[in-house]
């Protein structure tokens, strides 16, 4: 398989700060309010769907791209490729959103999009990205729920 970037600059890893289960509230006035670590925390260790490395450790993510509302119940996230002509810019968004939907309370709008200028096709996949009815079917595809699964496999262990 030919790789889109066969020689990704890795980056160091920041300790772990919290150990996170995912957001199970039973009384929710007694809950701490989640905030960009908490989100940060998640996302860290999903796995890149063409290397073995983690999106924070090719700085795909990083907690300066996060911004969460607990007041208002939503979450924004841009995400970085690590080439502008990233052909799984779609999918590491897809298992980003995946990876809150299934950490965070449904009570929280998450966005999930290509930081401004980091993709040649940023408008295309952003707009896939925040059309429910795409999302919807991309995660009834086996094979692309599979592909999301794997990427996931090492942030849920």
């Amino acid at each position: 398989m030919d790789l889109i970037n066969p020689s990704p600059i890795l980056h160091a890893r920041k300790s772990a700060r919290r150990r996170l289960e995912p957001c199970e509230v039973v009384d929710e006035s007694a809950r701490q309010p989640i905030d960009v670590l908490e989100v940060f925390e998640h996302l860290r260790d999903v796995t890149d769907p063409e290397h073995p490395y983690t999106l924070e450790q090719l700085n795909v993510v990083s907690e300066e791209h996060i911004d969460v509302s607990d007041a208002e119940s939503y979450v924004r996230v841009q995400f970085t490729p690590t080439v502008q002509h990233c052909s799984m810019a779609t999918l590491i968004g897809l298992c980003l959103r995946v990876k809150l939907m299934r950490a965070l309370p449904p009570r929280f709008k998450v966005d999930i999009s290509v930081a401004p200028g980091a993709h040649a096709t940023e408008d295309a996949v952003n707009k896939q990205l925040a059309d429910k009815e795409r999302v919807a079917a991309a995660l009834e595809n086996p094979n692309l729920l599979s592909m999301v699964d794997r990427c996931l496999a090492s942030a849920d262990a």
